[in-house]
């Protein structure tokens, strides 16, 4: 039998049926030594390869490969190259053999008694780890030098992977050293602490700690920061002051909402319901609010808006906020800003101090568990600042919603995202507000309501909600209409609705003695004599306009934080010297209103027939009533000049008609604010005609239609058309009217003035 077999490489490894493409061109001759036939019935093979061959063409056989070969034959070799790289070689695979344990030293031995370069250069190659691809190479290149430098550039890089392999198991293990000698010193110390009699509790705390730490989803910085506190806290005593602060630190990071959400319930129609369910009226906000959901199902995510509601109290801007957070199906947090001065209030204690703790802002997302929830910041405008800062402005980047996506709390020391917070903010006035915070939210003003809003509002609300709270049942007590409408007009005077529901629960409480005394079936229908025998003599008297019409006295129209207000001018002239007196405990602008309005009735004097020296011979006395109280604001200047006008002409200003406008020395009306307002106010006070500047024309659109029904507004732009309107002149009588040539002023009767009496308001 013919002992010689060609042996050659597939393409693919992996392949169990090659076919001829699959097979390399190239390979090696080898004679048959030994064949050993296993039990399992394959057969192990013991060759020796004598020169490499090259399949010509494949030759037919159904039962095994039958090929035609050619033997390749070396080309001849430089012997110096030869004998240079055989060296190298030798060389080279020694300093291996150092590195791989596998290579033993009868290897070595083997190889060292191999002369001839072309053997001894594929001897090596068989006890490389090189790929097969490599190996086959090798087979194929005939040119001995080529394949000795290939392979020692082989074992070279080999050499160079080992000894990187070695430095990393050597870094690898002197860390893993250093750990290990980090935890027996801290085995050691826990052993020492607990010999002393301290507990050991503290080892299960830190188990726990580190688990919550695990579990805990933190951003980047938040959680490389609380993994290195913890690793302080490891090494420290229990039994230590910082121990204590480092351990309250980690809680509170681990305690903050960073990535847990309560999921948006976007659905207008429901929105809208919820809303009108929990409010009357507040047209506004509600738009804004279903604006802001119709946008959020459009957007994956928008910066969370800042709005801020403006209005008197008892109108209901922290309910409304509420009723948002139902509506959107998120959690509801509230924060009173009233009285705060401290800036750490908002930004936190640094923890260096004792006692040290995070913000408001902060404290309120840990008990609220959420970070998307509605936050109420309340009494925004009652903020003040002292030598510890300025609480307003540390509040410039929470409300900002271009920084308040990294909100760093003093405490903390880290980026805290509040860009999806929905923050309101509550105020009574806007002026007290500082004008870079106002600039970043967005102003909605809640102005006061009508009688018919308050009617509403407590048959709706207010009734239901006051007897479920004192155990009643809707048939134990009945308020019709008009019993309603008489506590709105007689025992309260505001503009929400927080007076009105005291009143409600006052008669509510009443009705609840007389069930409990007569039983549950009682029931108490309510007259305007039982609302007095329960409430006691009314307090405000309805409709306060004048009954008729007097001299030197106008009716203003005021604006304050608890809303609309109408308020009474007089002014009275007495013989003198010309003094001016300005009473009644007034600001500076309202001082300087006064002012102005006397000037321009010394420019109109001669055409309203007064001495053009009148000035110099009568003393002047301008009072608005209750005196206790402050007032001030640009909007009496007109009142002012009617009322001195009345005065010093002797003619009556009408009683039912009341009017608000700045005046300038000229005569001209400047327009104002708050005029809703003003119009309510003059609505409660039964007055017909309200006078108005005509720049205000616009803001008429705000007032409800069923008022501007009921009073007349009259828009003005001089003073002399004020005083045309306001003057209650007789028939055929002119106001204004030119000096004739030759004819003196008009005297002044001292006597008369003095002895007329201005009615008291």
């Amino acid at each position: 039998m013919d002992k010689k077999i060609f042996l050659s490489a597939q393409t693919k490894a992996k392949m169990d049926d090659p076919q001829e493409s699959d097979i390399h061109r190239v390979g090696t001759v080898a004679n048959i030594l030994q064949i050993l036939r296993l039990p399992d019935g394959t057969v192990k093979v013991l060759v020796e390869g004598e020169f490499r061959s090259k399949i010509i063409n494949f030759l037919p056989n159904n039962e095994y490969f039958h090929v035609h070969l050619e033997e390749l034959e070396e080309p001849p070799q430089n012997p110096l190259e030869v004998e240079a790289l055989r060296r190298n070689l030798r060389s080279a695979f020694e300093s291996y053999s150092k590195h791989n344990k596998k290579i033993t030293q009868e290897v070595l031995d083997a190889v060292a008694a191999v002369d001839e370069p072309s053997r001894l250069v594929d001897t090596i190659a068989a006890y490389m780890p090189l790929k097969l691809e490599v190996k086959q190479a090798l087979l194929e290149t005939l040119d001995v030098s080529l394949r000795m430098e290939r392979l020692f550039g082989h074992i070279r890089a080999e050499i160079e992977i080992i000894q990187t392999e070695e430095r990393i198991k050597g870094r690898v293990k002197k860390q893993m050293e250093k750990t290990q000698r980090e935890y027996y010193l801290n085995e050691q110390m826990r052993a020492i602490q607990k010999e002393m009699g301290e507990k050991d509790d503290f080892k299960s705390e830190l188990e726990d700690l580190e688990k919550r730490i695990k579990r805990k989803k933190l951003t980047k910085e938040a959680g490389t920061k609380v993994r290195a506190e913890f690793k302080k806290l490891k090494l420290m005593s229990p039994m230590s002051a910082e121990a204590t602060v480092v351990r309250n630190y980690i809680d509170w990071i681990l305690s903050l909402p960073w990535f847990e959400k309560t999921r948006d319930k976007i659905d207008i129609d429901e929105a809208a319901r919820i809303l009108n369910e929990d409010h009357y009226a507040l047209e506004k906000p509600k738009e804004r609010i279903l604006e802001y959901l119709a946008v959020q199902a459009l957007v994956k995510k928008i910066k969370g808006p800042i709005l801020c509601f403006v209005g008197p109290p008892g109108v209901g801007k922290t309910s409304l906020a509420r009723s948002i957070a139902r509506s959107m199906n998120r959690n509801f947090i509230r924060l009173s800003l009233g009285g705060v001065r401290d800036e750490a209030e908002i930004r936190g204690h640094r923890r260096t101090y004792i006692g040290a703790m995070p913000g408001k802002i902060i404290q309120s997302l840990k008990k609220v568990k959420s970070n998307n929830p509605v936050f109420c910041l309340d009494e925004i405008d009652k903020m003040s600042a002292d030598f510890r800062g300025d609480p307003s402005a540390a509040l410039l980047e929470v409300l900002d919603p271009e920084q308040n996506f990294s909100f760093n709390d003093h405490y903390l020391d880290l980026d805290y995202d509040l860009s999806e917070i929905f923050f309101i903010t509550t105020a009574n006035t806007l002026h007290s507000i500082p004008a870079p915070l106002r600039d970043r939210m967005e102003i909605i003003q809640i102005e006061g309501y009508t009688e018919l809003d308050k009617m509403n509002i407590a048959k709706q609300f207010l009734v239901q909600k006051q007897c479920k709270a004192n155990g009643l049942n809707p048939e134990n007590v009945e308020f019709p209409d008009e019993i309603l409408l008489y506590i709105i007009r007689h025992y309260t005077k505001e503009s929400g609705v927080r007076n009105l529901e005291r009143e409600i629960a006052s008669v509510c409480r009443k009705v609840a003695k007389e069930v409990v005394r007569s039983g549950k079936a009682t029931r108490v229908e309510l007259t305007e004599e039982i609302v007095q025998e329960y409430l006691g003599v009314p307090k405000f008297r309805y409709g306060r306009a004048e009954e008729k019409d007097e001299i030197g006295l106008a009716m203003g129209l005021a604006w304050t934080e608890f809303g609309g207000d109408i308020l009474g001018i007089e002014t009275i002239a007495v013989p003198g010297k010309g003094k001016i007196t300005i009473t009644g405990k007034l600001g500076e602008v309202m001082q300087e209103s006064a002012q102005a309005a006397l000037s321009y009735v010394r420019s109109r004097a001669t055409r309203l027939g007064i001495a053009p020296d009148f000035y110099q011979n009568l003393d002047i006395h301008v009072h608005v009533p209750e005196g206790a109280i402050p007032k001030d604001g640009p909007s009496a200047g007109i009142t002012m000049a009617t009322s001195i006008v009345s005065a010093l002409t002797r003619i009556p200003v009408r009683s039912d008609l009341a009017m608000t406008g700045e005046i300038t020395l000229r005569g001209r009306v400047l327009p104002i604010g708050g005029l809703k307002e003003k119009i309510l106010a003059a609505h409660r006070a039964l007055l017909k005609t309200v006078l108005v500047p005509k720049e205000n024309a616009k803001d008429l659109k705000e007032i409800p239609a069923r008022i501007l029904e009921e009073i007349h507004v009259e828009l003005v732009e001089h003073t002399d058309d004020v005083l045309h309107k306001a003057l209650a002149l007789k028939e055929g009588e002119e106001l204004f009217h030119e000096q004739e040539s030759g004819q003196g002023p008009v005297i002044f009767d001292a006597k008369k003035t003095a002895s007329d009496e201005i009615r008291a308001h």
